[in-house]
């Protein structure tokens, strides 16, 4: 028999096929009808114009002045020199937001891509070319590595660099691809609910579930400016005459659950403070947290079941974004 609805219908299944290290699906389901393009279209650029990748964003050559010279020795004129460089994708390797990458090498040579990793920073494209150098030929050079989102001319970088550096123009954004389908399915006697079908593609700076994580806080972050209006940090649900679940409930201190030191520290060493992370991960992220093995898994798995929050079921998704945003909170 047909009802009444007075709220929305919450999806509640999320699925995660990592097709390879730069490319995955991301499914969710299921939404009402018109849901799931309202929730996949801002994701889609949020995923293309929000993803931190990095970026060379100026370089100094010794012997080369500016962008249209050239190098005594070097097959390539510095314009098509900065060309190859700006198509290998760079990453740094610690927590700096900028690094100087030098280099120098002595010919007869052809440079690639895998010629540049060093210390700081590792290179995602090794195969791609970047200058031939024959047997006189010294090339010595510096790059300046940037992390940062979007796209930034060259123009704009130029009063950030000193003077002998020739500026780049800094393609940010690791994502490649963002293709999303928008799939009928059944749900009891309703055809007309729907499923998202994420593809994500990446150029190897990121992974494509850690780009889909990336653009999802983003857009929470862009819509708690309601709470300065909305008070939408606390929220709390009653279903079918149970108590209602409190955020409190959720943000206990993983080292207040009596776990064994050995689960303890593979979780403290991921960054995990709260219980409510660990109520927000799917069974296979908690599984994927690193230096956990099945026993640990095991033992976390019963202490959430005893809790009242089974590692296989998901939290209402207006009670997870209030937590999540509560999280932000307490960790700021």
């Amino acid at each position: 028999m047909k009802k009444f609805a007075d709220t929305p219908f919450l999806p509640t299944e999320v699925e995660i096929e990592a097709i390879s290290d730069t490319q995955a699906k991301v499914t969710a389901y299921p939404f009402e009808s018109g849901f799931a393009i309202t929730l996949a279209h801002p994701l889609r650029r949020l995923l293309l114009s929000s993803s931190v990748g990095y970026a060379p964003i100026a370089v100094k050559i010794e012997g080369a002045s500016h962008e249209f010279d050239s190098l005594r020795g070097m097959l390539e004129d510095i314009a098509i020199f900065i060309i190859n460089l700006k198509n290998i994708k760079f990453k740094i390797s610690g927590d700096e937001e900028q690094v100087v990458a030098e280099y120098s090498f002595d010919g007869p040579k052809e440079i690639k891509g895998s010629d540049l990793a060093n210390s700081n920073v590792e290179i995602v494209s090794p195969e791609v070319h970047l200058a031939t150098i024959n047997s006189d030929c010294n090339l010595t050079f510096s790059v300046i590595i940037q992390k940062g989102i979007g796209y930034m001319p060259s123009e704009d970088i130029r009063d950030m660099v000193s003077n002998d550096y020739i500026p780049i123009d800094a393609f940010f954004t690791p994502v490649k691809k963002v293709v999303y389908n928008i799939e009928k399915m059944l749900v009891e006697d309703n055809p007309n609910f729907e499923k998202a079908v994420f593809d994500i593609q990446t150029n190897g700076q990121i992974s494509p579930i850690d780009a889909f994580k990336e653009a999802v806080s983003v857009m929470y972050a862009q819509m708690s400016v309601f709470n300065k209006v909305f008070d939408l940090s606390e929220v709390t649900v009653s279903d079918s005459g149970e108590e209602p679940l409190e955020l409190k409930d959720l943000v206990v201190k993983i080292e207040d659950l009596n776990l064994s030191a050995r689960s303890f520290n593979s979780l403290d060493r991921s960054g995990l403070k709260f219980l409510g992370e660990l109520v927000l991960m799917s069974e296979v992220e908690v599984k994927n947290i690193k230096n956990l093995g099945k026993k640990s898994f095991d033992e976390i798995a019963e202490k959430l079941d005893s809790l009242g929050f089974p590692i296989e079921d998901s939290l209402p998704e207006n009670i997870a974004s209030a937590l999540r945003r509560k999280l932000e909170q307490l960790k700021a």
